[in-house]
């Protein structure tokens, strides 16, 4: 069975925008959303200064405060975007086969929030008592379950964990899934809340985030002076329904997906093959599986995460498989603004996708200023672009090798 697979709504808590409209907007101006950290956070670290939080997040506007005092803020941010998500699909909840309707949702790294707080307790106190919703609250399955739980979803529902590459490789699974017909609906994407002493400690341990001090300088993907990420939270979610299923309920459809492809490196645990060998491969499947040429597509999102040796591979992978068409591509990074969201990076950066698909608008990677004789393609920089999208790509790369691709593809009725 191939069914063809839409995406009917979505929903996004971002560090530029609380809501897909808000968060869009404000790419399509190059928003930089981050921030030296506020001392509100207790962050203990002496080398980064800044990160991506959310701004003015009312948890109230969506959900039940008492309920979301029983969840880590990863799975708040998930069932706060699914909610938009569902509302903008306009599912009738009474009516579908629950039976068919699943939920894909990661997270890269899950309840650290709440491992922070009960090892401190345990420190503070010097006692092993725990609270019973600890393990709940802390581990990555539970956005997916949380979801499920809410809108009575009774198919396949699971996480997937691939690092940054998390919901890429969830709306990739959620595809295949209504693809070849076990689901009509799927819930899929990621949610991340990792701004956290724990999780900068660690990422700072690899020399893997941005030192520098000013907020404006700080995410430059393919800038000559990138030196590192910086850590971003919020969330992605999409619902995607079969075609049929779609239409036969008069559903508003944003796009298609018409490829995806998971690759993996075998390379090293953090760094990525220098060649860009398997990335490229992953690029090249969802083309082949689209049915289409590389001069169709228009756009890649690229995962441009700003570090030195991401930036550089990324490059070279497109470069080596759309050779000559790489220089008319329109590429951008969206973490320019938001930050890396880890596992939920990917299904942010889909959404940007899908907005460009509709708007025929190219969002630009923000902060760009200084030339990279590697990185020496069009990464829209500063200024976004109004430019035709038929067809856009959404790479995201995870740490352990794990390579993911969409393509999506505008909806023309």
């Amino acid at each position: 069975m191939n069914n063809r697979v839409v995406v009917t709504g979505m929903g996004a808590v971002t560090p530029i925008g609380n809501d897909v409209v808000e968060f869009w907007n404000n790419a399509k101006e190059g928003i930089i959303g981050i921030e030296k950290i506020s001392e509100d956070r207790k962050i203990e670290n002496d080398k980064v200064k800044v990160v991506a939080p959310l701004k003015n997040f009312d948890v109230s506007k969506r959900l039940n405060v008492k309920e979301c005092s029983r969840l880590d803020e990863y799975s708040i941010y998930a069932l706060y975007a699914a909610e938009e998500a569902v509302q903008d699909s306009k599912l009738d909840l009474e009516v579908v086969d629950k039976t068919r309707f699943g939920v894909v949702v990661g997270s890269g790294v899950g309840g650290f929030n709440t491992l922070e707080e009960v090892i401190g307790k345990m420190r503070k106190t010097n006692s092993v008592r725990m609270s019973p919703l600890t393990i709940p609250k802390l581990i990555i399955n539970m956005a997916s379950g949380n979801i499920a739980i809410k809108y009575g979803a009774r198919g396949e529902s699971k996480s997937v964990v691939t690092a940054c590459a998390t919901s890429t490789h969830s709306i990739g699974d959620a595809y295949r899934l209504l693809k070849h017909g076990y689901l009509d609906i799927c819930i899929a994407g990621g949610s991340e809340s990792a701004i956290t002493t724990l999780a900068l400690g660690g990422f700072t341990a690899l020399t893997a985030l941005n030192t520098t001090n000013d907020p404006s300088r700080a995410s430059i993907p393919f800038d000559k002076e990138r030196n590192g990420f910086v850590m971003g939270e919020g969330a992605g979610i999409l619902v995607l329904e079969t075609l049929e299923h779609a239409q036969k309920r008069g559903a508003n459809i944003h796009a298609e997906i018409v490829g995806y492809s998971c690759t993996t490196d075998a390379y090293h645990i953090t760094a990525p093959m220098p060649s860009g060998e398997m990335s490229s491969k992953a690029m090249e499947n969802v083309i082949k599986e689209a049915g289409i040429s590389y001069k169709d597509v228009d756009y890649i999102n690229a995962h441009g995460t700003g570090t030195k040796i991401n930036d550089a591979v990324e490059t070279k992978a497109i470069k080596n498989l759309f050779k000559d068409h790489a220089y008319n591509l329109k590429i951008n990074s969206t973490k320019s603004m938001t930050g890396h969201l880890l596992g939920a990076a990917g299904a942010v950066e889909a959404i940007a996708c899908i907005k460009s698909c509709e708007e025929d608008f190219i969002h630009p990677t923000a902060g760009y200023s200084v030339f990279d004789e590697e990185c020496d393609l069009n990464y829209v920089p500063n200024c976004g672009i109004k430019h035709e999208v038929n067809y856009a790509m959404s790479n995201s790369l995870g740490f352990g090798g794990h390579n993911g691709v969409l393509l999506f593809k505008k909806w023309r009725g």
